[in-house]
């Protein structure tokens, strides 16, 4: 009965009106081919959020939801190492995971976590990171009570930007990421017409907001030039230290504009 009632308010949800509100004699908005208030305009597709903030929405793509590693590879094209244990994965052997699909524009949902034994310092405690596209690294890293360089801190953009706020939750505690990413856009002969943006939320705090990329993550030196390429994969970083992640999502924005 649950699911009947659902389905039945979703048709509803996406029924057209008989007549629907709106004007025909309103200005045409500039750079729009609608009007003001148009009755015309197509109205937005439903979407329906998660029962709870973090989790996923129905047009999301579920990375991994604590049951398989299904969706990833290793950038050689091998079968992950890591271990899934009681939901969570945890980064383990030699290599990096990446997804098998790749995204361009994205809004992308990860939770990870550090080693709750604090061992190292700097760049070995907790290290790892999430590249988009497999390009461009928010650091992850245990930043609580542990000093770095400024852009290789929890929620940096590596080697770029430090966050705006150090937002970094005790170790071995969960964080999330909310990461908004517009890819750079080029013209028909590969020319950069815009760069890379990102906006980044740490634990719910915002520490990027539409922040420019200078290139590609480089450890020590300027970044390269962005590759004229759509899309890319997510990669999760193998850093050496045993960080876990739990949770991952994936709206694709490409056909947004």
């Amino acid at each position: 009965m649950r699911v009947l009632l659902l389905l039945l308010s979703s048709l509803f949800l996406l029924q057209e009106p008989a007549t629907r509100p709106g004007y025909d004699d309103t200005p045409v908005l500039p750079g729009q081919k609608w009007r003001v208030h148009d009755r015309n305009r197509p109205y937005p597709p439903v979407v329906r959020p998660g029962a709870q903030s973090n989790q996923a929405p129905s047009d999301a793509v579920v990375l991994f939801d604590g049951s398989n590693l299904d969706a990833w590879t290793t950038p050689e094209g091998q079968a992950p190492t890591w271990q899934i244990i009681d939901g969570v994965t945890q980064v383990a052997g030699s290599a990096s995971i990446q997804t098998k699909a790749q995204f361009g524009d994205c809004q992308l949902h990860v939770e990870w976590a550090t080693p709750p034994q604090r061992k190292g310092r700097s760049q070995g405690m907790g290290n790892s990171g999430v590249y988009v596209m497999g390009l461009y690294e928010i650091q992850v890293l245990d930043t609580w009570n542990n000093t770095s360089y400024a852009d290789g801190t929890a929620a940096a953009l590596y080697g770029q930007y430090p966050p705006l706020v150090n937002a970094c939750r005790p170790s071995g505690e969960w964080q999330s990421y909310d990461i908004l990413f517009r890819r750079a856009r080029f013209d028909a002969n590969g020319n950069k017409l815009e760069s890379a943006r990102m906006t980044v939320f740490h634990n719910g705090v915002l520490v990027h907001w539409n922040r420019a990329l200078l290139g590609p993550t480089v450890h020590r030196t300027l970044p390269p030039k962005d590759p004229a390429i759509p899309a890319g994969p997510l990669l999760l970083q193998n850093h050496g230290d045993p960080v876990r992640y739990r949770n991952l999502w994936i709206r694709d924005l490409e056909s947004t504009e």
